[in-house]
């Protein structure tokens, strides 16, 4: 199923897809913030180094499937296929946008 993502969020899944933590960075706010893994992960150098990381540990694929808002935020649901304990497992990608950019991303199950 296809589903249509707002261009901030289709630009991260795309440069996600890639896996170019300098494309991902890219498709952030300058002050940025991703959550995940407990981890909180500040500015473009901050979620360069944390893709940079994850990459390096595990390779994985991510298919959306769900959209919706919640809370002022948009959550993406998403079918992720990998080389880490408990693939596949469907994640929740909880953005916030300023304009056409992530200014917030939170990761949870």
């Amino acid at each position: 199923m296809t589903i249509k993502l707002p261009k901030g969020i289709k630009a991260y899944f795309d440069a996600d897809r890639d896996g170019s933590p300098d494309a991902i960075a890219a498709t952030f706010t300058e002050n940025g913030l991703v959550k995940d893994k407990g981890k909180t992960h500040e500015g473009c150098d901050a979620i360069r180094q944390w893709m940079a990381a994850a990459s390096q540990e595990y390779s994985y694929a991510v298919e959306p499937f769900l959209i919706a808002t919640e809370h002022g935020r948009t959550v993406v649901t998403g079918h992720v296929v990998g080389t880490f304990p408990g693939s596949p497992i469907d994640l929740r990608y909880l953005f916030v946008l300023a304009g056409d950019k992530v200014a917030e991303l939170e990761i949870t199950v």
